[in-house]
Parts: C-alpha cells; structure tokens; sequence
C-alpha cells in the first residue's frame, strides 16, 4: 500500500518527498532496499498507531495507487496495487491547501541557553552594532543620539543601519506574477539583478529586479523535465543556470545573450528512476554539487565534463545540500534519514566516504538546508516542524545519532497530505542532540519547503526566515528564537523564499501558483498599534496552553 511515514526511512521511492512516485516493486532489489524493508516492518509493529486507515484507504483509490476488484474473500472483494511509473500520477494529490487546518506551535519561551552562550550571539550583535547596548536601544533613541553628536563620526554605522532596518521588515505585495501551476523554487542571483524562478509547467522563469524593479525578461523551456522542476541555481557569473528535475542528467543553459544553450550533465547513476532534489555550484562554477534519491551525493566536473565523484553519503534520500563556504571545501548534505553530514571534499573517497561528522537531533526527515556561509553555522528544515542551528564544530554523539535514527523509525504519518499528530510536536530534546537552537511556529507539510539566513549586508544575517504549509513566510530571530513577523497572502504552501542580497525585499514562490514580492511600507500608527495588541493577545493564549 505504499509508505505511511513522512521519513525517507521507509524505503526509497516511497518516502515523504512528493516529487516522487516510484514503484514498490523496485525497493528491495538491493541490500539497502533490504534494510529499509527491515525497517518498515520494525515501525509496523510500533505500539503509537494513530493513522485513519479509512482515511489512508481513500486517498488511496482516489489517487488511483489501488483498485478494488472482486475476489474469493469474506467481503467478495480484493485490494490492487496499481503501479505506474507515471509521475502525473502524482500530481494534483498535494495541492498544499491544509493550512487552514493546522496551526503551527509557537514556542512562548525558547530555550537560548545554548545560543546565549554562543559565537554566534557575539557575531550577529557586532554585525547589527547592539553588542555595546544598555537599556534603550529603539530606532527612536538612535535618532535622538545621531541628534546630540553621540554617534562615530556624522552618520549611523553599518551595523547601526543594520539594526534599523530591522525595525522595517516587509510586509507589503510590491509585486506579483501568476502562474497556471505550482511555483516550485525561486532565488537571487549574488547581486540581486536578476532573480530566477521554477514552475512546474516545465519553464523557467528569468526576472530583472535591478533598480527595484521585477519585470519578466526571459521564459526558458526545460528540458527532460519528470513532473516538475525540482531546483534551479545560478553559476555564480550569473551567466548560466542549473536545474533539475526527475532524469538522468542535471542540465545546464546558458542565459547570456540572445540565444540560450543548454547541456545535459550525466551523472550515471545506478537507479532505474533518479532524481536530483538539491543543487549547489562551487565558488569557481567549475563543480556542480548535487543530493539524489539514492542516498548519494553527485560531484560533476564541468571542466572534465564528467561526474567526478559519488558518495554514497545517507540511509535514505539527501533532499539538500550546500557549499559551506566560498573555498568550496566543507560540504553539507542533509537528508529524510534527519541527520545532516559534514564532508571534506579534499579527503572524500567513492571506496570509503567517511564524513567529518553528523548533526542528529531532528524526530524526521530534513527537507532543506542553508549555510550562514562562515563553515562553523547551519540551519536545517525538518518535517518534524522545526528548524534547528547548528554549530558544525559540536558534533552529534552516537546515542545523538541513535536517538534521532530512532524516532525517524516510529514515524508512521505523511506529512505529504495527512494533518500533523500531537506525538509529532514534542518539544524536548533527543538524547544527543547538539543543536545550538530550535525553532517552532511554522508548517512544513505537502513538499521539501526551505529556509534561510537573512542576508549579511542588509541584517547582520539576524533573522532566519522560511516558507510555511500555511501559505505564510515566517521570520525568526536567530538569538530569541521568536516569531518576529508572519507574512500572509498565499493560498497554498509557500515551498521557497529569497531575500534580496542588499534590499528589504523576500519574494515568496508557493503551490498557489504565485510568485510575490514582498517589501516594506509604512502602516498607519493605529495599524502598528493594533498588531502589536494581536501579538500580545497571541502570547498569552500560547502562555495559557
């Protein structure tokens, strides 16, 4: 009948990932599908059962995944597995419409003793000029202080200004398009000029946002594209840009110039169906970092033109990876197994890939995950609803691992299209787990939705921001662990965010099939007034519950 839980760990191909749809029948034809099996049947056995299998049932036969026919048994019928290796089989059963029905937990009071105590506490309030700080410290009182002589020299800092416009986040639709389909992924270019969004109608869509601008300049058509395109990348001349989709191949077109050129980078892979979920390029473009279904991480080669590497890295898809800085050395992969990996690229072996340690502390899989770009912090998206920070230089023990690999196993939901279960939420901490912080107040159902630092220049990389099953845009404050702004608009899951580089702008791509950008204007005082009442009233409700 397929997989229950919303962890890879039930065997690839029917994991919590809905860009898939693979057949059971090719899960056990290696060791590891035996392994997975294996698990399976340890989770089925499980005393916490808490899925409505008439539910379950349902949505089954209306996805068509079985059939009823009669048959010789006391009810006169018999259950069908119908298999397909259609990916439009998939779609249209996750519209990414429940958040009207689940209301993320919001933590009332985050434990910050870790991050209290932290490097990373000391380098954002140095990057927002707050380190010094006594008592008052309102955008206000700043202006006063400028006004009596008492800033460096004649003007605020850069941290000043940093500070500052966190009293301006956005939260106003500058602009907006709409497509017929899902929006999947959208991102920045490095200098914010341009910034390029992916659909599931098969194009790509390039957009030119210099000068505060968001005007659609160019539509290109992907290629060999299985249900949708997964991810998209720039080169970092921004000259190019990488997507892929459920094939062989991660493909490159060129978007300079009048002419477009695209090249098919085989990765050679083992699978019979092969996807690549996560993309990253290094600093230099000259290697292509890409996360698959099998469990293995790609290398590909542009200058040899040729897959140079494959790591056979998790017990289950890697669903994102990342540089984890501009040496291109440390990469991050994280994965439904819910344990992100730390790995050496200058010792990584085919025969022996070790990596250089393991982060374990989320209950489920992880479905994204972003470096603040220093090679010492990262924060990682699970369907456990939680983001996590974690300091790379503080690896998990092996009851961590134990501990996390264990709770992934109990998992028996799908967070694809089921409601979140109370058991999922719990709040305490994972024997083991060395996260620095954890963050709760958004949704992650329906897809692999992502998160991200904050850009450095513009906030001293102070808030964490992440797209939510609501069809909201969260934003945390890194060193409170607070909800300090909610973003309203969409109809359907928000899958992906990116803030511009310099400007106090986030555009929002989301299964409504909209793309917006969101910025700041100035709200009447009465307005101001009346949210602020609402997040008081919403703080004493959750300090009740």
């Amino acid at each position: 009948m397929g997989s229950q839980s919303s962890s890879g760990m039930s065997g690839r191909g029917s994991s919590g990932n809905p860009d898939q749809s693979e057949p059971e029948s090719n899960q056990n034809s290696n060791p590891r599908g035996r392994r997975q099996s294996d698990r399976q049947a340890e989770r089925a056995s499980a005393s916490e059962e808490d899925v409505d299998l008439a539910q379950v049932l349902a949505y089954l036969l209306r996805r068509g995944q079985v059939r009823l026919v009669h048959g010789s048994g006391a009810t006169g019928l018999q259950l069908v597995q119908s298999v397909s290796d259609s990916d439009e089989d998939s779609d249209g059963a996750w519209e990414g419409r429940l958040g009207h029905r689940y209301d993320p937990p919001v933590d009332s009071h985050p434990d910050t003793q870790e991050v209290d105590r932290s490097e990373i506490r000391t380098q954002i309030l140095l990057a927002t000029a707050s380190s010094n700080l006594k008592g008052r410290h309102s955008f206000t009182h700043m202006l006063a202080q400028r006004e009596q002589g008492r800033c460096r020299g004649s003007s605020f800092s850069h941290g000043e200004c940093s500070r500052i416009r966190s009293h301006f986040l956005p939260n106003f639709v500058a602009h907006k398009d709409t497509y017929q389909q899902k929006a999947f992924c959208g991102v920045y270019s490095d200098d914010g000029n341009l910034f390029l969004s992916a659909c599931q109608d098969q194009n790509i869509r390039l957009y030119d946002t210099s000068r505060g601008g968001f005007a659609l300049k160019r539509t290109v058509k992907a290629r060999d594209v299985g249900w949708s395109v997964l991810d998209v990348c720039f080169t970092p001349d921004s000259r190019s840009v990488l997507y892929s989709s459920w094939s062989d191949y991660i493909h490159v077109c060129s978007i300079d110039g009048e002419s477009e050129t695209h090249t098919a980078l085989d990765l050679n892979p083992e699978e019979r169906r092969f996807c690549v979920f996560s993309l990253a390029a290094s600093i230099d473009g000259k290697e292509i970092l890409g996360g698959a279904n099998d469990g293995c991480l790609y290398v590909f080669d542009r200058e040899q033109n040729k897959r140079t590497l494959k790591i056979d890295a998790h017990e289950d898809d890697v669903n994102a990876v990342a540089f984890a800085d501009s040496s291109s050395q440390l990469l991050f992969s994280g994965s439904d197994d819910a344990v992100c990996k730390v790995w050496d690229r200058r010792t990584l072996r085919e025969d022996r890939p070790q990596p250089v340690g393991q982060l374990a502390g989320h209950r489920d899989g992880i479905t994204f995950i972003h470096s603040k770009g220093d090679a010492r912090y990262l924060i990682s998206n699970s369907k456990d609803q939680t983001i996590k920070l974690w300091d790379v230089r503080k690896f998990s023990p092996k009851e961590g691992l134990a501990a996390s690999r264990l709770a992934v196993t109990q998992q028996n939901w799908d967070y694809r299209w089921q409601q979140v279960p109370q058991r999922a939420l719990r709040k305490h901490k994972l024997t083991g787990d060395t996260s620095v912080m954890t963050y709760r107040g958004h949704g992650v159902l329906h897809t692999l939705i992502r998160c991200r630092f904050s850009p450095e220049f513009s906030t001293g990389q102070r808030f964490i921001y992440t797209g939510c099953s609501t069809g909201k845009i969260i934003i945390y404050d890194v060193l409170t662990g607070r909800v300090v702004s909610r973003l309203a608009g969409h109809d359907a899951c928000v899958r992906d965010v990116s803030w511009h580089p310099f400007q106090d702008n986030i555009i929002s791509s989301s299964w409504d099939g909209a793309v917006r950008l969101w910025e700041h204007r100035q709200t009447h005082l009465l307005d101001e007034e009346s949210d602020r009442a609402r997040e008081r009233m919403r703080g004493r409700e959750e300090k009740i519950d």
